[in-house]
């Protein structure tokens, strides 16, 4: 959606789709306005909960059935396991898409971390096509005026111009751009260390995984360290993502800096920087 900043204040019923890269803030944000009549809707949680949740479940599963008396138990149908995620903590989506590496530090081979980068992309593209409905409910159900996407990192790489089109359609895209080198080490060096599982287009992991490899003397996938090559990657994807990110905020949103989303304290400071960036595009 486009707006001047005057159509944006008169706009009853808000709905915004954070995007950028995990660390700039989002979620941040997303919680802030959640305390004032906001849905906040986070596509990792609609993920976890709908599109993977039997995947995640089975992994689970077939990690018990190696115990033999939780196998025994299983078997039995004795005990039940279920997902416990919650939107601030999405750990079991980000242990079912894994690392790729060396299996004796946790690590996944090429063939099982492709099946399950697949799966997150396609419960993703699920995720954000299901925006429209959740305004609906947020509004009709639950009774919020004002609707926040808290989209993954990821969205940029789905190439999929069906899922930004449906978000522009139905909600105002703001870019959340890192714009300082200072800035962006600091992102680099928290995602660095503590490294976690991450969305890689096929395109990009198949051309900086030979480089790696390489760089680092290896011939088998079963022998790089998880977290090593994660920690390495991340500055590439960190790169490679800016530009995608752009692609869409340029035609279709409006983009503020991450130091100014840290400056936000409130709702009024929010809507104040949104209404700043219309105006900027203007």
């Amino acid at each position: 959606m486009k707006f001047t900043p005057t159509m944006f204040r008169a706009w009853q019923t808000k709905r915004i789709t954070l995007l950028g890269m995990s660390g700039v803030g989002k979620t941040h944000i997303s919680s802030l306005l959640r305390r004032h009549d906001w849905f906040h809707y986070s596509g990792d949680y609609r993920i976890g909960t709908r599109y993977l949740d039997e995947p995640i479940l089975d992994l689970i599963k077939q990690q018990a059935m190696q115990v033999p008396f939780l196998r025994e138990l299983l078997r039995n149908d004795w005990i039940d396991i279920r997902n416990n995620i919650k939107i601030v903590d999405l750990g079991p989506v980000l242990s079912f898409v894994g690392k790729l590496g060396n299996p004796d530090f946790g690590g996944l081979s090429l063939a099982e971390f492709s099946r399950r980068q697949a799966l997150y992309r396609e419960a993703e593209i699920a995720a954000m096509r299901d925006v429209p409905e959740f305004i609906r409910k947020a509004r009709e159900i639950y009774g919020y005026a004002h609707f926040v996407n808290d989209v993954g990192g990821s969205l940029c790489e789905l190439e999929d111009d069906r899922v930004v089109q449906l978000l522009a359609e139905h909600t105002l895209i703001l870019y959340i751009q890192v714009t300082t080198r200072d800035e962006e080490n600091t992102l680099i060096h928290r995602a660095q260390s503590d490294p976690k599982p991450l969305y890689y287009r096929p395109a990009f992991l198949a051309e900086n995984l030979p480089i790696y490899m390489a760089e680092r003397g290896l011939e088998y996938v079963a022998q790089i360290e998880p977290d090593d090559f994660t920690r390495w990657v991340f500055p590439r994807l960190f790169h490679a993502r800016v530009p995608r990110y752009q692609a869409i905020a340029e035609p279709h949103g409006y983009t503020v800096t991450s130091r100014e989303i840290a400056q936000v304290r409130c709702e009024a400071d929010f809507l104040d920087l949104v209404e700043a960036a219309i105006a900027r595009s203007q």
